[in-house]
């Protein structure tokens, strides 16, 4: 068997007992948790309706398969007519189904035991009163995907391993929406469970070979200074993961928190950069990291002299004391580039790229100010970047040998397995600049059928290199 094809909920698991203030039902703890980690799972999945559910219950429950692509199922007393219904909106998925119930429905569900198909009871027990390997107890909605897991290993083979992932909400239904975590792929021997913080992480970690984790996510604050490693306050969640991740060195971590300090830290970065010059020959096109100035305090004497060093753009040098940005701060060189941005994905041993629009020039930049008030340009890279129709360098333009040299130089220097880096075409010189490096990105700019593949495969060679160290 390739593991659990599909999943069945019955309504009395995802209501909750008690309506809202308004009178209206609401969904139990969790169920949201649970719709998410089984939208895009690759399972089969449906809600069994009872004929006894208000209109209002049905309303919330079919707005619910609508959301999360669940098959609505009427509840049929005999389990011929529950195999027949499934048929009719499956296919031929035979026995590998799990059916989801209350603990009140507990005869109804051995019958459907006796039939070959799997069962989970949802009660306050939480414990295998049964001997049938194919009954287990939950407490709540979260431990179904761990329950899930553990189904799915039973069935795969030793060689699949099981990845146990945490991000925000967005991020993962991105990732997941492409198809990156399926609860099990029997073809590529990966089983992915999304980690839950109101549940036991030491419990979770149990079923778990590697972990996968976008830290950044789940920031409170950084406090840079001159130690080797910034202070970082993380999320309680994350702050508990990190700590239990001590106790565990079984698992696999892509990519310890250790490793993604140092692209926090964007002086550390710049720095670090430096050491391009050594990819460098003599007549070829020339890579390196945007000049830069570390500023400590904005009233210096020489600040003037400094910035016209570092090459940044300055409409006017006394608009520098009435800036908001904490201190220290990075004044970068800004590179005229014809607001074309090349975007390179580090996905283990495989590297790719894409071309997207950036933002414009410096004149152009001049032009958005508003009347002839040179005032400063204030915007947050990753909500408000002014970009340009212009786009006017190719994909061609791109020296691609020497920037997937910087790329393989770069995972050496940082010994990440996933990240990605930014690189601008300064007009006039040529030169290939690393504006940017980052942790985990997306990649959604690389096709799926490209790309997935490739972040499975750098996630599987990454757990092979860690058991041979």
């Amino acid at each position: 068997m390739d593991g659990l094809r599909g999943i069945i909920l019955d309504s009395s698991v995802l209501l909750a007992e008690d309506c809202d203030s308004n009178g209206a039902p609401t969904l139990r703890p969790a169920a949201d948790f649970l719709f998410r980690a089984l939208h895009y799972s690759q399972l089969h999945k449906g809600i069994l309706f009872g004929h006894d559910l208000s209109i209002d219950k049905v309303n919330l429950l079919k707005k619910m398969c609508e959301l999360y692509s669940f098959n609505c199922l009427k509840l049929n007393i005999s389990v011929v007519d529950i195999v027949s219904e499934i048929a009719v909106a499956w296919g031929d998925v035979g026995k590998s189904i799990l059916f989801v119930l209350s603990s009140h429905q507990m005869d109804s569900g051995l019958k459907l035991c006796d039939h070959g198909f799997f069962l989970s009871i949802l009660d306050d027990v939480g414990e295998d009163s049964y001997k049938n390997p194919k009954v287990h107890h939950i407490k709540t909605l979260e431990e179904l995907p761990l329950s899930l897991c553990r189904l799915n290993r039973k069935v795969a083979s030793d060689k699949v391993l099981t990845v146990g992932y945490s991000m925000k909400h967005s991020r993962q239904a991105d990732f997941a929406k492409r198809g990156a975590f399926p609860l099990y792929s029997a073809q590529y021997e990966l089983i992915f469970l999304p980690l839950s913080y109101e549940m036991s992480i030491p419990l979770q970690l149990q079923e778990i070979d590697i972990i996968l984790h976008k830290a950044t996510d789940n920031i409170v604050s950084v406090e840079l200074n001159s130690s080797i490693s910034p202070k970082i306050t993380f999320t309680n969640g994350m702050e508990e993961l990190r700590r239990t991740l001590e106790d565990h060195p079984q698992c696999c971590v892509i990519d310890p928190f250790d490793k993604i300090y140092p692209v926090l830290d964007r002086l550390k970065i710049q720095y670090l950069l430096l050491g391009l010059k050594d990819l460098n020959k003599e007549g070829c096109s020339k890579i390196r990291g945007p000049h830069f100035l570390k500023v400590d305090k904005y009233n210096d004497l020489n600040l003037t002299e400094k910035l016209l060093e570092a090459k940044a753009i300055v409409f006017r040098f006394e608009d520098y004391k009435d800036l908001e940005v904490p201190l220290p701060a990075i004044i970068q060189e800004y590179i005229d580039h014809s607001s074309t941005i090349f975007k390179f994905y580090v996905l283990g041993e495989q590297i790719f790229h894409a071309v997207k629009k950036s933002i414009p020039n410096g004149d152009v930049l001049v032009q958005l100010l508003n009347g002839n008030e040179l005032k400063p340009l204030v915007f947050d890279s990753l909500k408000s970047l002014p970009t340009s129709e212009k786009n006017e360098i190719g994909d061609a333009a791109v020296d691609l040998e020497l920037v997937k040299n910087a790329a393989n130089w770069l995972r050496r220097k940082l010994d990440l397995t996933i990240f990605g880096f930014d690189v601008v075409i300064q007009e006039g010189t040529g030169d290939h600049v690393i504006v940017d490096v980052n942790y985990l990105p997306s990649f959604k700019e690389v096709p799926d059928d490209i790309a997935i593949p490739a972040f499975w495969e750098a996630i599987k060679n990454k757990f092979k290199e860690r058991q041979h160290v």
